[in-house]
C-alpha cells in the first residue's frame, strides 16, 4: 500500500476516534452487562442450549435417541435406549441401562435419585454433550433436556439492544406492603404460579404516572424480579414482555435501570416454561431501552 494513501487511512481513523464521545461509566457498565448476558446465553447449558421439555408420567419413562422413547434424545448423541427414569410421588430415580455411561457431579451413574430443580440446584445428569434434570412446575414434573450442539446455539445470531439511555435508569418511589402480598403470576404453560411483592415502584414515564410490582423469585434473594410488558411489546421488543432485576429498596427508593431489562428465555428456544406479566405489571408507555426482540418462538 502507498506510504500516502496508509497515512491517510490513520488519519482517518485517529479523526473517527476523535469524534466518538467519550462513554460515561454507566454506559460502560451497560455494554459490559450486555457482554457478559450473551456470553451467558451461547455457554455451555445456557438457553441456547435447551433443546427438549418431556413431562414426567407416573412409572417408568424410558430416554434414549429410539423415537418410541418416552424422553427422546438426540439421533447420534445418545444410545437408542440409554435408561429408565422411574418417576413415583415426585420422585424420579435414574436408571442406566447397561454399559451406558453417564454422571451427576462428576461421577459415574448407574442407578440414582435425581434432585429436582425445586429442592434447590438440580442434580444434572450427563451423557457426553447431552445433559438432563428434573424441573417442577406447579404439581408437574419434566426432564429438560440440554444439547450442547442445539441448533438453537448453532444459529444464534446475536442480541440487539436499544442503545444506552441515562434517562431509562429511573429512581422510583417504593411503596411497601406490610406484609407482602402474594401474586399470582402466569406463565407460557396457562398455569399460575404464587410469588411474594414486598412493595410496588411507582414512577413517571411519558408524561404519566406507572406503577409496577416487582417480586421476589427464590426466598433469600438480594434482587427483586419484574416481569413487565409496555409499548413496544410485540414491535419492537418481544411480545411477551421482559424481565428486569433491580437491587432491594433503600430510603423508599428503588432504581430500575431498563437500559439491563432483556428477554425471557422464550425467545430462544420453545422449550422454556416462562413467566408473563401479572395485568398490573402491563404498562401503556413505550420502555425504549434494554433488549430488542429475537426469533420467532
Amino acid at each position: 500500500m502507498p506510504t500516502g494513501r496508509l497515512i491517510a487511512i490513520l488519519a482517518a481513523s485517529l479523526a473517527a476516534c476523535a469524534a466518538a464521545p467519550p462513554k460515561s461509566a454507566l454506559e460502560e457498565e451497560i455494554l459490559k452487562w450486555r457482554e457478559q448476558r450473551e456470553a451467558r446465553l451461547k455457554a455451555d447449558g445456557g438457553w441456547l442450549t435447551v433443546a427438549g421439555l418431556f413431562w414426567l408420567k407416573e412409572g417408568e419413562n424410558s430416554f434414549g435417541s429410539d423415537p418410541a422413547c418416552d424422553v427422546k434424545l438426540p439421533e447420534g448423541a445418545a444410545p437408542a435406549r440409554a435408561g429408565v427414569l422411574e418417576f413415583h410421588a415426585g420422585r424420579t430415580t435414574v436408571r442406566m441401562a447397561p454399559g451406558v455411561a453417564a454422571t451427576v457431579g462428576g461421577a459415574a451413574v448407574t442407578t440414582m435419585e435425581l434432585k429436582a430443580d425445586s429442592a434447590g440446584s438440580p442434580d444434572v445428569l450427563t451423557m457426553g454433550p447431552l445433559q438432563m434434570h428434573v424441573i417442577q412446575r406447579g404439581e408437574r414434573y419434566a426432564i429438560r433436556m440440554k444439547d450442547m450442539n442445539s441448533r438453537f446455539r448453532k444459529e444464534f445470531t446475536g442480541l440487539r439492544w436499544y442503545p444506552v439511555d441515562e434517562s431509562y435508569r429511573i429512581t422510583a418511589r417504593f411503596e411497601p406492603y406490610d406484609p407482602p402480598r402474594m401474586l399470582r403470576i402466569p406463565t407460557v404453560l396457562g398455569t399460575t404460579e404464587q410469588m411474594p411483592c414486598p412493595g410496588a415502584a411507582v414512577f413517571m414515564l411519558e408524561g404519566k404516572e406507572v406503577r409496577v410490582e416487582p417480586v421476589i423469585e427464590t426466598p433469600g434473594d438480594e434482587e427483586l424480579f419484574l416481569i413487565f410488558s409496555d409499548g413496544t411489546s410485540g414491535k419492537e421488543t418481544y411480545p411477551s414482555g421482559r424481565f428486569l432485576y433491580a437491587p432491594m429498596p433503600r430510603d423508599g427508593k428503588i432504581v430500575l435501570d431498563f437500559n439491563k431489562a432483556y428477554n425471557p428465555p422464550c425467545a430462544f428456544t420453545p422449550y422454556a416454561t416462562c413467566p408473563l406479566p401479572p395485568e398490573q405489571n402491563r404498562v401503556a408507555p413505550r420502555v425504549e431501552a434494554g433488549e430488542l426482540t429475537y426469533g420467532h418462538h
